[in-house]
């Protein structure tokens, strides 16, 4: 694609930060070389989502040094997910790259994304990476299950490998910002809203600085949001196999009936007694584990409290809608 064709488009960049003092200078290094290389304009919003270092001051210091660098800064921590919603409530590019602040989302991959979106007419071009080198062998596999429960579940499917490192065209970032609810599963969310997608490999280096603030428990409890988010099944395999152990208790019954008849009046045995108890005990809290997941996030959504607070911001002028 020709330099002329792109000189007239605006591409902002969306980057949540959450205690990445180290990591913030090397991002903005890399951003002026990349961006002073582009064909288009470009602009970066940072997003400080409740740090406790000093990722604030530097981005204030960036904003007031670059006219294209932009920040929001939320009262509190309210989480990367919320954090992607705001950037996009205050980008004001044709399009929309979200990407992380450690360096394991290249610039190059960014070009490629735009001459994607032009070329295809793509509204939507995810990286999907090759390799990471910090993930353990654990790590990948569980991802992998992931992916494959939470499409066998719900009724959108996510394209294995998709993560946020992703361009939106205006018309996705709109549809998204459309949207009302407070849970966001951003992941479900970018498959729900539809358009044209298209995948563009990359190979991810390591991280630059810093350590990352992902862990198992959090990525169970990320996962966990993502099923209830976007599908019912939890709710209705409870009906099916309430069902299949009535089937069975009727059975149980009837040979207990035939036993008596047959063969006279036996005592059960306390063993299989508590265990049946047991069993039975565990299922009910189980299930009501699970109601009560979907009702939290009922109760969460009926209360209508905004996703995100600013604290201080200074950004581009707002976007239409």
């Amino acid at each position: 694609m020709s330099v002329s064709e792109l000189s007239d488009v605006k591409i902002s960049l969306v980057v949540p930060v959450f205690n990445e003092e180290a990591s913030v200078p090397l991002f903005m290094e890399a951003f002026l070389k990349a961006s002073a290389q582009w064909p288009f304009a470009a602009d970066v919003t940072f997003v400080n989502d409740g740090s406790s270092d000093s990722s604030l001051a530097l981005l204030r210091y960036y904003a007031g040094e670059h006219a294209n660098v932009h920040y929001l800064s939320f009262s509190r921590n309210f989480g990367k997910e919320v954090a992607l919603s705001a950037g996009m409530d205050h980008a004001v590019g044709d399009a929309v790259v979200l990407m992380d602040v450690d360096l394991q989302h290249p610039f190059e991959a960014i070009s490629q994304f735009v001459d994607v979106w032009r070329k295809d007419d793509a509204q939507m071009v995810y990286g999907v990476r090759n390799a990471d080198n910090e993930e353990t062998a654990m790590k990948r596999w569980t991802s992998r299950q992931f992916y494959r429960f939470f499409n066998m579940m719900a009724h959108t499917p996510l394209p294995e490998g998709g993560g946020d490192f992703r361009l939106l065209d205006r018309r996705v970032v709109d549809a998204l910002r459309s949207l009302p609810e407070r849970n966001r599963f951003m992941k479900g969310l970018y498959a729900w809203v539809g358009f044209k997608t298209c995948a563009v490999p990359y190979e991810q280096p390591a991280r630059v600085a810093g350590t990352s603030s992902f862990n198992y428990w959090k990525l169970w409890n990320f996962a966990l949001d993502g099923i209830v988010s976007f599908s019912t099944w939890p709710l209705r395999v409870w009906s099916y196999l309430g069902v299949l152990v009535a089937f069975f208790a009727f059975l149980y019954g009837g040979w207990v009936i035939f036993q008596t008849m047959v063969w006279g009046v036996s005592v059960p045995g306390y063993a299989s007694l508590a265990v049946g108890v047991m069993f039975l005990g565990g299922m009910q809290l189980i299930s009501i584990g699970i109601l009560g997941e979907y009702l939290g996030r009922l109760f969460i959504e009926s209360k209508g409290r905004p996703p995100y607070i600013i604290a201080e911001k200074q950004v581009a002028d707002e976007p239409t809608t």
